[in-house]
């Protein structure tokens, strides 16, 4: 008798799985399509709702036969598509205003337009093709596509083979391991509401988490600055500062003026070009970047090496175009 009541209770238990597994996959089966474009397309317009757990459950779906697999590919596809054409619009009409828009919203402000002008310049619109596995690159990419002038015909050819391969991968690996995946939904469904609360806390210990990083390098980076009035006043005075443009190529050719008399030198160059920084005179640093982040962190490394003069320009190369400074142009580079 005992050995049948335990057999009862386990029945029972899997049972109650079998029940919270089969209301999962009835939902998606019913609505996937609507659901998946929904999830793709959120998270690839910029908002912090991560898709790849959808896809990975949506093959596991397809695995067992209980997804169309040409409905699930269409929906996803299209959900990226029609986020990207938004953005590359945007960026074509908007310029690099769009970027500072994203990069003021994102977690890590300081390097998510760099770090995709960078790829941009070094990859061009190959870097399309990997962009949306890299977190922030995804959304940065087609709305810099838009403002470099890249034709809609050729941004659609490298952007529509990313999002297959983005949405294919995951729903392949789904596919693969659908069995595994099936056992953890069972499990994650019969937490019932105490699942959706662990997701809603780990969600919120990760932004609490990145904000924290976010004030503490802005608080290790705290340091005396220039402003733009200043830096004019020691300009007109005849003094001869160092000034360092710090944009990488892409922001350069897109806003192909410099502050008259600045040296480009993108941040990944600085290192290498250290004998091109004179040690006897002010040295003033400028970016494009939320809160000069970008150029308080070259400062601290040119401190680092030696220089003691350096301070960031507040405001940075937009504070010089708003007081209506001198600047002076530079060739563009060109982008592939």
């Amino acid at each position: 008798m005992k050995r049948h009541g335990n057999e009862s209770f386990y029945d029972i238990v899997l049972v109650g799985q079998e029940k919270a597994m089969n209301d999962i996959t009835r939902f998606l089966s019913n609505h996937g399509g609507p659901v998946l474009f929904g999830v793709v397309f959120m998270e690839q317009i910029g908002l912090p709702l991560p898709a790849v757990p959808w896809l990975l459950a949506a093959g596991a779906l397809i695995a067992a036969g209980k997804l169309n697999a040409w409905l699930v590919v269409g929906a996803t596809f299209l959900a990226c598509i029609v986020a990207d054409l938004i953005w590359f619009y945007l960026g074509r009409r908007l310029g690099y205003r769009v970027l500072g828009l994203l990069c003021r919203i994102s977690l890590e402000p300081d390097t998510c337009v760099r770090r995709t002008q960078d790829a941009f310049t070094r990859y061009g619109m190959r870097g399309l093709l990997v962009s949306k596995f890299i977190p922030g690159l995804g959304n940065l990419a087609p709305p810099l596509a838009g403002s470099s002038g890249i034709k809609l015909h050729r941004f659609l050819f490298f952007d529509a083979s990313g999002a297959l391969l983005y949405v294919g991968c995951f729903l392949l690996l789904g596919v693969s391991f659908g069995h595994q995946l099936n056992q953890v939904l069972a499990a994650f469904a019969s937490l019932g509401s105490s699942a959706l609360a662990l997701v809603v806390a780990l969600i919120a210990l990760y932004i609490a988490y990145k904000y924290y990083q976010r004030r503490r390098l802005l608080r290790e980076l705290r340091m005396a600055r220039i402003t733009v009035d200043e830096l004019y006043k020691k300009l007109e005075a005849g003094e001869n500062p160092m000034i360092l443009d710090l944009r990488s190529r892409a922001a350069l050719n897109e806003e192909p003026d410099l502050i008259r008399g600045a040296l480009h030198m993108s941040m990944d160059e600085v290192d290498s070009r250290l004998r091109e920084i004179p040690r006897d005179r002010d040295i003033i640093l400028y970016c494009a970047c939320p809160n000069e982040v970008s150029s308080a962190r070259v400062a601290l490394l040119l401190h680092r090496k030696g220089f003691s003069h350096v301070r960031p320009l507040f405001g940075g190369i937009d504070a010089w175009r708003e007081r209506k400074y001198p600047t002076e142009s530079r060739p563009p580079v060109e982008v592939t």
